[in-house]
């Protein structure tokens, strides 16, 4: 996909709503081989999805190796809406807890007392950083069932419309 089809994409009302949500599934490639599909917070600043991690997360030598992700976010209604996206993962490892962590997870029901705890708690685990990783999106796709539908869903339609008498 070129940039600005994928900017298309990304910028429609419904992807910036399902890019407003707190949990993305990263896929990716372990390092033995087989698949992994993890949920993870993550933030969007408008150009690129960040995802923080501790420093000795499993996925951080997978992603080195092959940093080559698929990203997914959805809803739990019927019909679902469904932002699917692609790119590569670059790895920045941070000192203290990168500011993108605390936006991913404003949204959690805390009192403000809770919230201040929870952060000291974040900061006491994390005193020796995470590593943001950071996808651009490569390619971008929208499904909401009503105006887009799942590429092999398209081509039954057209295909049960071909079996219709003229």
């Amino acid at each position: 996909m070129k940039p600005d089809e994928v900017a298309d994409v990304l910028s429609r009302p419904l992807s910036r709503e399902l890019l407003a949500r707190d949990v993305i599934r990263l896929a990716y490639v372990a390092k033995d081989g087989t698949p992994r599909n993890i949920p993870i917070i993550f933030a969007w600043n408008g150009a690129e999805i960040v995802m923080c991690t501790p420093k000795n997360a499993p996925k951080l030598p997978a992603l080195r190796a092959n940093p080559v992700v698929a990203l997914t976010i959805d809803t739990e209604t019927h019909p679902p809406k469904i932002l699917l996206i692609r790119g590569r993962a670059e790895l920045d490892p941070v000192d203290g807890i990168p500011d993108e962590f605390l936006q991913a997870t404003s949204t959690y029901e805390m009192t403000p007392e809770q919230r201040v705890e929870w952060e000291a708690g974040v900061r006491s685990l994390y005193h020796e950083g995470m590593v943001r990783v950071v996808v651009t999106p490569t390619w971008a796709k929208l499904i909401d069932f009503e105006t887009t539908l799942p590429s092999a869903v398209e081509e039954l339609v057209r295909q049960q419309q071909d079996r219709r008498p003229a």
